[in-house]
C-alpha cells in the first residue's frame, strides 16, 4: 500500500530522474512548510546555492499563523528572480520535488517565470 508520504517521493524521485538530463541549467528547487515556502537556485556541478529567497525574509513576512500561501509565494517567486537576474542566470530547471504543480508552487513558479526562462 502506498502512504502519502511514499507517494510524494515517488513523485520527488520522477521529477528529478527528468531533471538531471538537463544539467547544463541551474536548477531552481522549491521547498515548503506548514509556515513558510523556500526557493533557491542550485548549480549542481559545482554543488553551490546561487540564490536563495524565502518568506523568512523581512520583506515578505508577516507575524501570521502561515506564510505560505499563493500571495507570499509570488513574492517569493518575484524576490528570487530579481537576484538570480541580478546574478546572471537566465535559464533554470524547476523542480518542483514532489508537489503537485497548483495552488502556492504554481504562483512561485509564474511569478519566476517572468525574469527567468524554464
Amino acid at each position: 500500500m502506498r502512504t502519502p508520504r511514499r507517494q510524494f517521493e515517488i513523485r520527488k524521485d520522477r521529477v528529478r530522474t527528468r531533471i538531471s538530463k538537463d544539467s547544463d541549467r541551474a536548477r531552481l528547487s522549491v521547498f515548503k512548510s506548514g509556515k513558510h515556502i523556500y526557493a533557491q537556485i542550485i548549480d549542481d556541478a559545482k554543488g553551490l546555492t546561487i540564490v536563495s529567497a524565502s518568506t523568512l525574509e523581512s520583506d515578505i513576512r508577516t507575524i501570521k499563523k502561515s506564510n505560505c500561501n499563493v500571495e507570499k509565494a509570488a513574492k517569493v517567486g518575484e524576490l528570487l528572480g530579481a537576484r538570480a537576474t541580478k546574478a546572471g542566470i537566465k535559464k533554470v530547471v524547476f523542480d518542483k520535488s514532489g508537489y503537485k504543480y497548483h495552488g502556492v508552487i504554481k504562483a512561485l513558479a509564474d511569478a519566476s517565470r517572468k525574469s527567468l526562462e524554464f
